[in-house]
């Protein structure tokens, strides 16, 4: 078969050592051994540092440290956070959170809450797979929250 155009020579002599080429890269990856994990047989450990779900600390008397302060609400780039506060119960502070709703969903998990809580009553914990069916599962209201 003789090839009469020029166009058409160009394109085999462009085409074919470039296909050798991608399967002479292709080809042995094949062979190589796998990454991946067999996931619920092997359980990823995040790194040291990792920034996942957050959760509430408690003190030493087993009551929530947060003191409605509002400074992680306001910290926080993604406004997910949302304090609603209440008088407190014991004489050692002023007020408590009545509600605590994080969206998990607009969270960017950046941790400036963390950061800016006076108390160091937020934290964000190495929890990473959470899974949710609803976009309700993913509000962690207060009782969710201390309950980590």
């Amino acid at each position: 078969m003789r090839l009469k155009s020029w166009w058409l020579k160009l394109l085999v002599k462009l085409y074919i050592p470039a296909a050798i080429k991608g399967l002479s890269r292709t080809i042995p990856r094949l062979w190589k051994a796998k990454d991946t994990l067999s996931y619920p047989e092997e359980v990823h450990v995040p790194r040291k540092g990792y920034r996942g779900e957050h959760r509430l600390k408690k003190d030493e008397h087993g009551r929530m440290k947060c003191v409605a302060c509002f400074m992680c609400q306001t910290a926080c780039p993604a406004e997910c956070i949302e304090i609603v506060a209440a008088p407190s119960p014991w004489p050692d502070r002023e007020k408590i959170p009545q509600v605590f709703n994080i969206d998990m969903l607009k969270c960017i998990y950046c941790g400036m809450c963390e950061e800016a809580c006076p108390c160091d009553a937020i934290e964000l914990t190495p929890t990473f797979n959470k899974v949710a069916l609803t976009r309700e599962e993913k509000i962690y209201d207060i009782n969710k929250l201390l309950s980590r």
